[in-house]
C-alpha cells in the first residue's frame, strides 16, 4: 500500500475515531447525570420517609428524659417498703426498663445525642446509688428526700440531655 493509500484511510478514520470519542464522551456524561440524578431523588424520597421516623425518635427519646427525671421518677415509683437499697434497686429497674423500651431508637439520632442520653441515665442511677450509700439516708422515705434535695443543689442531668436533643432537632429541621 502506498502513502496516499494510508493518508486517505487515515483522513477517513480520524473524523470516524473523533466522532465516536465525542460520541461516547457524551452518551457517558449523560448517563452520570442521570444516575446522579436518580441518585438525588430516591435520596429525597429517602429523606421525606426518615423525617418523621427520626422526628418520632428525638420525640421518644424526650419522653425517655423526662420518665427517668429523678423528679417524675421518685412521685411515679413509691417505695413497697422502708428498705433503702430495695428503692434503689426499684428505681434504677425502671429507669432501665425505660432504656430497654427505647434502645432502637439510636438508630435513628446522631452517636453525639446517644451518648448524651446514655451519660444522663447513668449520671441519674449514679446519683441514686451514691445516695442509697450516704450513712444519713436510713429509710427508702429519706431516700427519696435526699435524692430530691440534691435536685436542687446540682443540674439534673436529664435537663442538659434534653437541651441537647432540643437543640439537635432544630438541626434537622433547618
Amino acid at each position: 500500500m502506498s502513502t496516499d493509500k494510508y493518508l486517505e484511510l487515515a483522513f477517513y478514520t480520524l473524523p470516524a475515531l473523533i466522532t465516536g470519542g465525542v460520541a461516547y464522551y457524551l452518551f457517558d456524561s449523560y448517563f452520570k447525570d442521570q444516575q446522579h440524578t436518580r441518585r438525588w431523588l430516591a435520596q429525597k424520597e429517602n429523606q421525606k420517609q426518615a423525617l418523621p421516623l427520626r422526628l418520632q425518635a428525638y420525640e421518644r427519646m424526650a419522653l425517655f428524659l423526662e420518665r427517668i427525671n429523678p423528679a417524675k421518677l421518685l412521685i411515679r415509683v413509691a417505695p413497697l417498703n422502708d428498705d433503702k437499697v430495695a428503692y434503689q434497686n426499684l428505681l434504677i429497674h425502671h429507669i432501665e426498663q425505660e432504656y430497654e423500651h427505647n434502645l432502637t431508637q439510636q438508630i435513628y439520632i446522631t452517636d453525639e445525642c446517644w451518648t448524651m442520653v446514655l451519660t444522663a441515665k447513668n449520671t441519674i442511677i449514679q446519683n441514686i446509688r451514691k445516695t442509697t450509700a450516704d450513712t444519713t439516708v436510713v429509710d427508702a422515705d429519706k431516700l427519696r428526700e435526699k435524692i430530691l434535695s440534691n435536685l436542687l443543689q446540682d443540674e439534673v442531668a436529664t435537663n442538659v440531655a434534653l437541651e441537647f436533643l432540643k437543640s439537635e432537632v432544630s438541626q434537622v429541621l433547618g
